[in-house]
Order: structure tokens, then C-alpha cells, then sequence
């Protein structure tokens, strides 16, 4: 069916760069910090992917079961376009979300932080909760500030937490600085596919924050994020490795994901742009990680 391979491309656009980058972001730190471990590191990836497509389907539930969805610009979801049963979708999401608490349950064992397993529910909660349950916060405008939290400082810091522990090799300034840039990528993605859709979520109450903001407001905070993101990259080659700086190759999407916001596209323009910053995002971790381990090799 057309619409599920709709759906499988707007889950990738999403996926990759707000699961997969800050695992690998987080594994250049570690590796600047000679403690890079490659099966927690995959592990660590594992639980990112999984808990990323809980997300994915929970959203779609959750916003297919309110009808939120039902007007959707761009690549249509499972629920709200008919391609799927809410049970199936919904059965999807704790399928994936159980992957995620497996994954990083070996992780805890691992490393023996098992303070962590109190993150990793607190992952599960707020994910669920993102467009879930009676008061979601992603439908008061609270979703960038969760986004960055989760998809930022909790997955680029736990990633090197696991790796490194508290010991001689955690570097606060660069793990700040990694979880920043990723943070701030992450909600460039989520800024511009809110943006995309202002007219529609405001039709059926979501108030996210481009709702609120407004058009304009948004494209100037969409490219604020973008600029964030790219400073700090740059700023965590600096606190671990000059050849780091091999990051800045994100720029070759973001410059285009910018120029499209900022020419006032709408509709499918801003999908295009949506695809340009994950791309970004995820070029410039593994930029990070190649100049790490390169300069490790000079």
C-alpha cells in the first residue's frame, strides 16, 4: 500500500537523525577519551533506533486516534490515513519501546550503572506521553524542550556515560558541547515539520510551538537551531580533536535546509528542508567521529 511506504520514509527522515546521530556523536567523545567500546556502543545504538520507531508509531496512534492527522501535509502516517489499525500501531510501539528497554538493560549490566534503568523509564514515559494520554505536552508546545532533553543531553550523555563512566575520561565540556549540537539539531527537525504543519495542527487545537510562534517566528528559530547546532559541533572538535572538525561537511545540507526556510517555502518545500537537517545532523556526527579517529592515527 502507497501509504505505508509513505509512512516508512517520514519515519526514516525522523529516525536517523534524532537516534542514530547522538550515538555516534557520543561515541566520538568517547573515543577522543581513548574509551571507546564498540558492543555498547552498537548497543547503545540499538536502543536508540528502537526507542525512536516507539515513538514514530506512538505518535501516529495517538495522533491518528484524535484525528490530528487526518489533513496531514507531506508523507501520511498509519492510523490516519487507514493503512494500519490503531491496536496494530499501538502493539508496534510497545514492541519497540520493549527492544529499547532490552538493549539498554544490557547496557546497565554492562557497565553497572544501574541508576540508568530510572532513565531509561523516564525515555518510555515521555515518549508515550509526547502525544499520548489525556494532557500530551507535545499539543502545548513542550515538545522542542523534551526533544532536546531526550534526544540530546539523555542519548549523546548516556552514550558516553556508558563507554567512559565518571572516571578520568568523562569530559563535562564536551559532552555539553556534543549534547548541544545535537539537541539543537534535533529540534530543527522537529521545528520544521511543526512548521509544516501550523495550518493543520492549529485546526484541531495542537498547540505546538510553531503554532504558537507563528510562521515567521518559527523560521527564525528554525535557523537559530541550525547555527546552534553547527557552532557547537564545532566546539566539541575543539575540546577533543582539531580533525574533528571535519563535522563541518553538515554543511552541504544545512546550508540548503536554511535557504529553504528562509525563502518561505511551505508545503512539500519543507519536507525537502526537513530531509536537508537530519542529513546534516547525521553528517556531522560521523564527520565528528572519522576526525576523531583520524587525528588518533597522526
Amino acid at each position: 500500500m502507497a501509504t505505508v511506504g509513505e509512512w516508512v520514509e517520514g519515519a526514516r527522515l525522523r529516525t536517523l537523525p534524532l537516534s542514530v546521530s547522538p550515538v555516534i556523536a557520543g561515541s566520538a567523545v568517547a573515543l577522543a577519551a581513548g574509551a571507546f567500546h564498540p558492543v555498547r556502543a552498537l548497543l547503545a545504538l540499538v536502543v536508540g533506533l528502537a526507542m525512536q520507531l516507539g515513538v514514530n508509531y506512538s505518535n501516529d496512534y495517538s495522533d491518528g486516534v484524535r484525528g490530528t492527522d487526518a489533513h496531514r501535509v507531506g508523507p501520511q502516517r498509519l492510523v490516519g490515513s487507514g493503512a494500519a489499525t490503531p491496536r496494530a500501531v499501538k502493539t508496534a510501539a510497545f514492541i519497540c519501546f520493549g527492544v529499547g528497554c532490552l538493549a539498554g538493560l544490557a547496557l546497565v549490566i554492562m557497565s553497572g550503572l544501574w541508576w540508568i534503568v530510572a532513565v531509561g523509564a523516564a525515555i518510555v514515559v515521555a515518549a508515550w506521553f509526547y502525544t499520548g494520554g489525556k494532557h500530551p505536552y507535545g499539543y502545548i508546545g513542550l515538545g522542542e524542550v523534551s526533544v532536546f532533553i531526550f534526544f540530546g543531553l539523555v542519548a549523546c550523555g548516556a552514550t558516553v556515560l556508558v563507554q567512559t563512566g565518571f572516571g578520568p575520561a568523562w569530559h563535562w565540556g564536551a559532552v555539553l558541547a556534543a549534547s548541544t549540537a545535537q539537541g539543537a539539531g534535533a529540534c530543527a527537525v522537529l521545528v520544521v515539520n511543526n512548521l509544516r504543519d501550523i495550518a493543520t495542527d492549529a485546526a484541531v487545537g495542537k498547540k505546538t510551538l510553531s503554532v504558537r510562534l507563528g510562521d515567521a517566528h518559527s523560521r527564525v528559530l528554525f535557523i537559530a537551531l541550525v547555527a546552534i547546532s553547527v557552532a557547537a559541533n564545532v566546539m566539541t572538535a575543539w575540546l577533543t580533536n582539531w580533525w574533528g572538525l571535519i563535522c563541518l561537511v553538515m554543511l552541504a545540507w544545512a546550508a540548503p535546509a536554511v535557504v529553504l526556510v528562509a525563502r518561505h517555502v511551505t508545503g512539500m518545500g519543507l519536507v525537502r528542508s526537513l530531509k536537508f537537517v537530519g542529513l546534516a545532523q547525521l553528517a556531522g556526527a560521523i564527520g565528528l567521529i572519522i576526525g576523531i579517529w583520524l587525528g588518533h592515527q597522526v
